[in-house]
């Protein structure tokens, strides 16, 4: 199965609460009772035991993560740190098994940690599609700030809100930026890296954000290996509630996940955990391992790790 690290988790859960607002909700509407009836069928599907080994890919997934992969070294690694990251040895009585660390050595723990800004009180709410290399950098300059984003996908053809996206701003143009924490929208993807710096970082712009044209033409060489994936609207159900996700922008196993979620026009909040986040304590803290991608679907109660399972799971829940 196709993950970034951890240890064996049971790759889905459904609590009892969950289950029983699972049933209960099921009279409210048709088009909710339509996406129960699929979770359920999606449930029987992933819902069995597997082993997560770290950086292992399926077979039919290989292609998709080597093609991903070709940020890393075109992007010189950017989306994979958060602002002011440093890594330190501490002593492992010191660590609470709460807080994430890479490995044990010598009786101390490599611990990660980072220099965050303000934090806003509401998600970002960003109007975007994967195969747009300018969305790119803006998600890219997201993750390094350790922003929680409200993504509302814009995939060609999307129905719902490429055509609020142009409502609301009044250009067809890609990326639109509502911060509701301060009323503030705006175009232009180096625009909105400088807001989001000056807002919610230290105020200067990351050096791989920095550089004008070559930042735009590496941002878009480096979604080349993935041929448009992203972009292309899928017939879809459409969730009461945005999912949930946890992951960060220069995973590759992250980036097939989300890439499914944008086609299928579903809303998510992206929980950016790239190193240094403190959301990987909290995600450690909340399931007993940290592992991205991790998602979330309010709607029917599903948590699930394994980028393979969520793309089969939002398939069979959303897919028409």
């Amino acid at each position: 199965m196709a993950s970034c690290s951890g240890r064996i988790p049971s790759g889905l859960t459904l609590s009892r609460r969950s289950r029983h607002r699972f049933v209960a909700a099921a009279s409210e509407d048709d088009s909710r009772v339509a996406i129960q009836e699929e979770a359920s069928s999606a449930i029987d599907v992933v819902k069995k035991e597997f082993q997560a080994r770290r950086y292992h890919v399926e077979n039919d997934k290989m292609f998709d993560i080597l093609g991903a992969s070709l940020a890393v070294p075109l992007r010189l690694g950017t989306g994979a740190l958060v602002q002011g990251y440093k890594a330190s040895f501490v002593p492992k009585e010191q660590v609470p098994p709460s807080q994430y660390s890479l490995f044990d050595f010598g009786g101390q723990k490599l611990v990660e940690t980072a220099e965050l800004g303000a934090r806003p009180q509401q998600p970002i709410q960003i109007y975007e599609f994967e195969g747009c290399p300018f969305c790119r950098k803006v998600r890219e300059a997201a993750t390094i700030l350790d922003l929680d984003i409200l993504f509302y996908p814009c995939p060609k053809d999307g129905p719902t809100y490429r055509p609020k996206a142009i409502e609301l701003g009044g250009k067809k143009q890609f990326p639109y930026m509502v911060d509701p924490n301060t009323d503030v929208a705006m175009y232009e993807s180096d625009e909105i890296i400088k807001y989001l710096v000056d807002k919610y970082g230290n105020g200067k712009v990351p050096f791989m954000l920095s550089l004008g044209f070559f930042t735009t033409l590496t941002a878009g060489l480096a979604m080349l290996g993935r041929a448009g994936k992203g972009s292309q609207y899928v017939p879809a159900r459409k969730p009461d509630k945005p999912l949930k996700i946890w992951a960060y922008e220069l995973s590759p196993f992250c980036k097939i996940a989300r890439e499914r979620l944008v086609e299928l026009e579903l809303p998510h909040v992206y929980y950016n955990a790239a190193r240094g986040s403190p959301k990987r304590n909290y995600l450690l803290e909340r399931t007993g391992i940290f592992q991205v991608p991790f998602l979330e679907d309010p709607n029917t109660g599903v948590e699930m790790f394994e980028s393979s399972e969520i793309i089969k799971y939002l398939n069979t829940t959303y897919a028409l």
